[in-house]
């Protein structure tokens, strides 16, 4: 991909995480990732989302070494992008959120359950939450640590059909094929967190979706079965 692009596609995502009420003042980043130069670009650390220009974004390779005269630091949360990066192929965008309603639920340390169609038609069970974090994990390299805590829950998982987890007392992580993806994962979850906790409202002990109708519903959107939309893009 080329790099300019990239560039403008991240500082794209940053933004419409503003646009959708996923993130306020500095809170949350989003990055991309460019496979075949290994090139990750990330929003600056502490730099407000109304002065972000393509040329803030911070580029650096999966080490985290600054690459392309970057000035600026990168976020914090780096590491843990770079983590994600390493252990999932396949995921090209990161997107780190404090959304209200699923930084609820990570804050609680309980996974979002799967209750209804609306979120199986992009989850097939539940959103995972993360074991806490040990007291050396925080202490040393938190940042790296907790992108490690994700790789673990994620054991038996596909990170390619599960797009997003919670840390436990912290926050949600999306991702996808891209930035874009990524960030459309966030809105998604968000929407999500938020119906199951009006549900769970309702109805405490409310059941969850049955497997068939969940199965159903995610599969008919996902694989090489898939039915749902069209065939070839509509033509505007």
């Amino acid at each position: 991909m080329d790099l300019k692009a990239l560039r403008e596609e991240v500082l794209e995502a940053n933004l419409a995480l503003v646009r959708r009420g996923l993130v306020i003042f500095t809170f949350g980043n989003a990055s991309g990732h460019d496979a075949e130069s290994g090139r990750v670009v990330i929003k600056p650390s502490g730099v407000p989302y109304e002065k972000l220009t393509p040329a803030d974004l911070v580029m650096t390779d999966l080490e985290g070494n600054l690459l392309r005269g970057s000035t600026l630091r990168p976020s914090s949360d780096l590491p843990t992008h770079l983590a994600l990066y390493k252990a999932f192929p396949g995921v090209n965008g990161v997107v780190h959120t404090h959304s209200r309603y699923a930084t609820s639920w990570a804050q609680a340390g309980v996974e979002i359950p799967c209750l209804g169609t609306t979120h199986a038609d992009y989850f097939q069970g539940p959103i995972p939450v993360t074991s806490p974090m040990e007291a050396d994990e925080i202490r040393s390299d938190y940042e790296w640590n907790t992108g490690q805590v994700i790789i673990k829950r994620f054991a038996g998982l596909d990170p390619l059909k599960t797009t997003a987890v919670l840390v436990n007392g912290h926050a949600p992580f999306c991702w996808g094929a891209t930035v874009t993806d990524a960030a459309h994962t966030a809105e998604i979850l968000e929407e999500l967190a938020y119906m199951a906790f009006l549900t769970v409202t309702i109805k405490a002990d409310v059941a969850g979706l049955p497997e068939v109708l969940r199965d159903k519903h995610f599969l008919r959107k996902h694989g090489p079965s898939a039915y749902y939309g069209q065939n070839t893009p509509i033509k505007s």
